[in-house]
């Protein structure tokens, strides 16, 4: 066992210990009758949960027990708030996501308590001005976050496909450590994305080698997840086997249909380097389509020098033509699913008509012909005009099924918070906890509820060391979710992705009621999470 969790949970035994020596000490909640998932990957007990301030302070038989606030749960399933460990939650633009909708109604209605910013090597810097922003404007969710890469790549080397030099090499260093020092836990990379694809594996090395000594993980978005996937495994499992520390591929899938049936061997590569000693994890969301800017259909070389140099690279014929003829391949073998109509935009900033629409659907309003040449350049001249994010549906069914079943995997949503808007996003946002728990836990028996159960809470908590959530025990953390596991579904779909979950029926941040009875209550408990705090 680490020797950091045993610490912990001496910790919250002696907190145990102090809060129950008053047994009769009036509760703040008592939750009575259900069915409690600790957050272990085991079967549950029927008990009542206590709770006094922001600490769970009893559980078992509390009849008798006076509470400011008594909840019969009888016939629902109590269990820890769930840890999404790869959120969007927090972006550049303080008037969006978390700060925009800081309820969070989204994810507190699937039992979502504590998210984890920062993934896919992009972060805010300094992370401190984030930290700051939430201070000053709480949400109903709990936020922590990685450090990004890419950010820190960006801000030091720039957009060039170069690697660094020493010099840059080690103020990145001074960055992450910054980073570490400020509350960060961990080092996130986009190696699929510039400017972080332009990095060296060595490079990347380096830095998790200073987010180790601060104990934190390495997550990454490989460089591949179709044609090169494997050795992007590889790649991901050598960073964290020379950089020190734990190492994660992040929203593992295997793209595009010449790749189907490959989970068999990235799967094997995860066995392999687990038996020799290589503290490697994944997580994933259950869904058959991925979502991100439509450049990731672009060659990695027309992104080198950043923004302002594709555009040139569009204007000039002979480069447009092989830009176009490598947009044509991705579309075929990659995330294009073979088919433009598996681009789906999300949201285009510069004209919000074309969100939802597919690219075959606005190849016919604009009255061109469908075929993948006509679809690579209307993906320039989106580009060109502003970008736009989109929806890639190019996934197998029974590959995200063996990713889910392993054992190193937990559930992540890879989305963020959203509400009603006029995008169109992907349906991940607000039923990734609430499809494995329905769909695949109780409808298709993938995994009993308490693996479900286990892979979204302490399994995620305890991989970057938040040993106080994520679990139902005595001294820890009062994130609690309360859900009907009968009813428990996703409503949110493709086509109409602002849906609500539905099968929540309380959910408590902090000991707060944030959802009861099914109603959101207002109040906005979250804290931020700083990964000092936890060494």
């Amino acid at each position: 066992m680490n020797i950091r969790y045993l610490i912990v949970a001496v910790l919250l035994a002696s907190c145990s210990a102090e809060q129950e020596a008053t047994p009769d000490q009036p509760l703040d909640i008592l939750l009575t009758g259900g069915m409690l998932y600790t957050g272990m990957d085991a079967p549950p007990v029927v008990g009542d949960i206590g709770i006094i301030d922001d600490r769970v302070v009893a559980i078992g038989s509390l009849s008798g027990r006076e509470s400011a606030l008594t909840l019969d749960v009888s016939g629902l399933a109590v269990m820890p708030g769930f840890v999404d460990i790869h959120s969007h939650a927090v972006r550049d633009d303080l008037n969006d996501g978390i700060f925009r909708w800081p309820d969070a109604e989204n994810l507190i209605r699937q039992g979502v308590t504590t998210i984890v910013g920062g993934p896919d090597g992009s972060s805010p810097l300094p992370i401190t001005d984030t930290f700051d922003a939430l201070a000053a404007a709480p949400a109903s969710v709990n936020f922590a976050t990685f450090v990004g890469h890419g950010s820190i790549r960006g801000l030091v080397v720039g957009e060039d496909d170069r690697p660094a030099t020493e010099e840059e090499l080690n103020l990145m260093r001074e960055q992450v450590r910054l980073a570490m020092e400020s509350g960060a836990f961990g080092l996130s990379s986009g190696l699929i994305y510039a400017p972080g694809r332009f990095a060296q594996t060595e490079e990347v090395v380096e830095l998790a080698k200073v987010a180790g000594e601060y104990d934190g993980i390495y997550i990454s978005h490989m460089r591949e997840e179709g044609l090169a996937v494997l050795d992007s495994v590889n790649e991901t499992i050598r960073i964290g086997e020379e950089g020190g520390l734990p190492t994660q591929i992040t929203h593992h899938k295997i793209v595009g249909a010449p790749m189907w049936g490959r989970s068999e061997d990235t799967l094997r590569l995860v066995d392999e380097a687990l038996a020799r000693g290589v503290d490697v994890s994944i997580d994933q969301y259950p869904y058959t389509a991925s979502s991100t800017s439509l450049t990731i259909l672009f060659p990695g070389w027309s992104l080198d020098g950043g923004r302002d140099a594709l555009l040139a690279r569009m204007e000039d014929s002979e480069q447009r033509q092989r830009l176009k003829d490598a947009i044509v391949y991705n579309i075929e073998v990659d995330r294009g699913g073979d088919d433009p109509a598996n681009v789906g935009i999300a949201n285009c900033p510069h004209d919000n008509t074309l969100n939802g629409l597919n690219l075959s659907e606005i190849l016919r309003l604009q009255e061109r012909g469908v075929s993948h040449q006509n679809a690579a350049e209307l993906l320039m001249e989106l580009v060109y005009a502003g970008n736009c994010s989109a929806v890639f549906h190019a996934i197998d069914e029974d590959d995200m099924r063996n990713i889910m079943r392993h054992d190193r995997t937990m559930i992540a949503s890879d989305g963020g918070i959203e509400g009603p808007s006029e995008r169109v996003p992907h349906p991940r946002n607000y039923g990734t906890f609430a499809r494995v728990l329905g769909h695949f836990s109780r409808d298709e028996r993938v995994f009993a509820p308490h693996t479900a159960i286990h892979k979204m809470s302490m399994k995620p908590a305890d991989r970057i060391n938040l040993y106080d959530r994520g679990r139902l025990e005595v001294g820890a953390m009062a994130d609690v979710a309360v859900i009907d596991l009968t009813t428990v579904i996703d409503r949110s779909t493709f086509d109409a992705p602002h849906r609500y979950a539905q099968g929540v029926e309380h959910v408590f941040v902090n000991g707060r009621p944030v959802l009861l009875n099914g109603d959101m209550t207002g109040e906005l408990p979250g804290r931020v999470l700083l990964s000092s705090d936890y060494r």
